[in-house]
């Protein structure tokens, strides 16, 4: 307490100072409107600045969770879309009521492992059972197509990856229906193969290859990649193509993963089909 007081006794013209100084400007701040408004300006951009720089700090520690929020609403984005393609084209065809509920169902899920050097590669997710993640549904991210779910638990799932040599799926040309079975020779990551496309199909080089949803994992028009080259093998009438692939396989963050409501269904059907001939 003695040494407040000593420095009190010590700084008592500055400190006098200082506080008429402060009643002046609150004096003249009260009495002048250009003054006050200067001083509400700067108090502005003073706190202004302060709250932009504590919110730029908040948003880095909240980008996981902006980034979930972004998936999720992907993912629903996607469903809209598949909805109102897929849907609307099949209602006028048939002159019946849009059923605003999309067949395919999109999941976000993240990529924490990722082989891509060997001959039979594998992608494990953070997703599984309880985020309703079953073996068999497709895996994509926005560029295009990444694989198959293979195997799950109530947390994570494996993916056969594209980039195995035992994955095959339906591709087709972007411009015509013709289609073929996309395939891994197991060398190149950024090259896939495409064979068995019909001779009759209008193939160019840099032309567009998707999913052609002959199957019930994938819906049309998935993106693939682009025809790098191609060759015709006369004695069979089909053309092989060589496939770079859109997606970066070797730079896996959030995928995903495609659940086909109507799948039981349609195999249910297919399975009755078969067993009657």
């Amino acid at each position: 307490m003695q040494q407040i007081i000593n420095f009190l006794i010590r700084n008592k013209n500055f400190l006098l100072f200082a506080f008429l100084l402060f009643l002046s400007l609150v004096f003249t701040i009260q009495s002048h409107s250009y003054h006050r408004s200067k001083f509400i300006n700067s108090a502005n951009f003073l706190s202004g600045g302060l709250y932009e720089s504590l919110s730029s700090i908040q948003d880095y520690f909240n980008l996981k969770t902006y980034n979930q929020q972004l998936l999720e609403e992907n993912a629903r984005l996607r469903e809209i879309k598949s909805s109102s393609s897929t849907q609307f084209e099949d209602a006028l065809s048939y002159g019946q009521t849009i059923d605003t509920v999309s067949q395919y169902n999109y999941i976000p899920a993240r990529v924490i492992n990722n082989s891509y050097s060997k001959s039979d590669n594998f992608i494990t997710l953070l997703g599984g059972e309880r985020n309703l993640i079953k073996k068999d549904m497709g895996v994509i991210t926005s560029n295009g197509i990444v694989g198959i779910i293979e195997n799950t638990s109530s947390k994570y799932s494996t993916v056969f990856s594209i980039l195995n040599t035992n994955f095959q799926t339906s591709a087709k040309l972007r411009t015509s229906d013709h289609f073929g079975t996309l395939k891994w020779d197991g060398l190149d990551p950024n090259i896939v193969q495409v064979v068995d496309m019909q001779e009759q199909a209008p193939v160019k080089v840099g032309d567009t290859i998707e999913t052609s949803g002959n199957s019930a994992i994938f819906p049309k028009g998935v993106l693939i990649g682009s025809i790098e080259n191609f060759e015709l093998d006369s004695s069979k009438n089909f053309y092989t193509l060589s496939i770079r692939l859109f997606n970066d396989m070797t730079n896996l963050g959030h995928t995903y993963v495609i659940e086909n409501r109507d799948k039981n269904e349609i195999q249910e059907l297919e399975n009755a089909t078969i067993n009657e001939e």
